[in-house]
């Protein structure tokens, strides 16, 4: 059965979009670019999110040794996002399709403001059948504000644009349940809820072009499928694989979306590295949020305030073995909540309407 998606999330991944030799493998780009025409064709909405303008720049420039990687890549970076996005408008132009160049940073996620000034832009584009062609900005990205590669980054526009679906490609199969050299390992080809932990038998090794493994790339999907998104891991070196796995006609993985959550519960999900406050909860408060029932977190369920916040700051959940709980966003400033700590028949510290829970 076909899966009748509107809105979809395409990420080319380096292994994809490059040969061997670690240069562009413009047959393989352009053969997608016929698929993606191909959906768009039928009514749906389609984002690109591409890796490629590191290879793009290795195809036009040799880089000298003396220089260090970061500076390499931000040479290559540079030069080559303009080859990229120029190979991208070339073929979509063959089918009368316009393509756009989104570059974001981990700081454009940092706050609402940004947050929503984004999707605004991607919005507006997709309501003028442009096609955005988003990547990292690799030439102002710095180590501590790289995102741990473009998974993570889909992940967040699929949530942020509420789409229906992200489609990952990369150069195996799907998730394996163990090393996909060895026979007699086979594709999970679905993944219902979080109880599986990948790490036990996912190689953690890195692709040979691209900076994230199948560890995070599964880590990426749980979290995007608990906020409703169906997760689709595929081999984007087979022919013809966007149109079989959105006919359910090629083996992969699928990650089974959970119930829709809601935009603010989406943007909460990605915002554990923009937090400033840390709250210790006790295991009544745990109890009570990790249970089926919508529930708030009140003050009497607070123990401690470890690091200080301002009211609409997000905060961390912690429990009393400091493991992350959740996120949320601060009703009020950490000098309040201090007063109240332990407290009845107080104003919530974090509404449920603007809480994000880990499992």
């Amino acid at each position: 059965m076909a899966y009748n998606y509107h809105r979809i999330i395409i990420k080319i991944g380096s292994n994809v979009f490059t040969q061997k030799d670690g240069l562009p493998d413009l047959n393989r780009i352009s053969h997608l670019v016929e698929q993606i025409a191909e959906i768009k064709k039928q009514g749906k909405e389609v984002i690109l999110v591409s890796s490629g303008a590191v290879a793009s720049g290795r195809s036009l420039i040799n880089v000298s040794e003396k220089y260090d990687a970061i500076a390499a890549r931000q040479l290559l970076a540079s030069i080559g996002q303009v080859k990229l996005i120029n190979t991208y408008a070339q073929l979509f132009d063959q089918f009368n399709i316009l393509c756009s160049q989104v570059l974001v940073t981990k700081e454009d996620f940092r706050d609402r403001l940004h947050y929503l000034n984004m999707k605004n832009c991607l919005e507006i584009l997709l309501q003028h059948q442009v096609i955005p062609v988003v990547n990292e900005n690799d030439v102002v990205s710095v180590t501590e504000l790289m995102f741990t590669d473009n998974d993570e980054l889909a992940g967040l526009i699929a949530s942020m644009l509420n789409a229906q679906a992200l489609i990952v490609l990369t150069n195996v199969d799907g998730i394996y349940d163990g090393d996909p050299k060895d026979e007699d390992s086979n594709v999970i080809e679905e993944v219902s809820g979080s109880a599986i932990d990948f790490s036990s038998f996912v190689s953690s090794g890195r692709s040979q072009f691209g900076r994230g493994g199948m560890i995070t790339k599964s880590t990426m999907a749980q979290k995007v499928a608990k906020l409703g998104i169906a997760v689709h891991i595929a081999n984007g070196t087979k022919n013809n694989i966007l149109i079989d796995v959105l006919e359910n006609k090629s083996i992969h993985t699928r990650f089974i979306p959970n119930k829709t959550a809601s935009e603010k519960k989406k943007w909460l999900a990605h915002s554990e590295n923009y937090a400033t406050g840390m709250v210790i909860i006790n295991e009544g408060a745990k109890t009570a949020l990790t249970s089926n029932k919508a529930s708030s977190l009140l003050p009497v369920g607070v123990i401690n305030i470890l690091s200080d916040f301002k009211k609409g700051e997000i905060i961390k959940l912690l429990d009393e073995h400091n493991k992350l709980i959740g996120l949320g966003i601060a009703e009020y400033g950490a000098d309040k909540a201090r007063e109240n700590i332990g407290q009845k028949n107080q104003k919530p510290l974090v509404h449920y309407d603007y809480l994000y829970l880990q499992f």
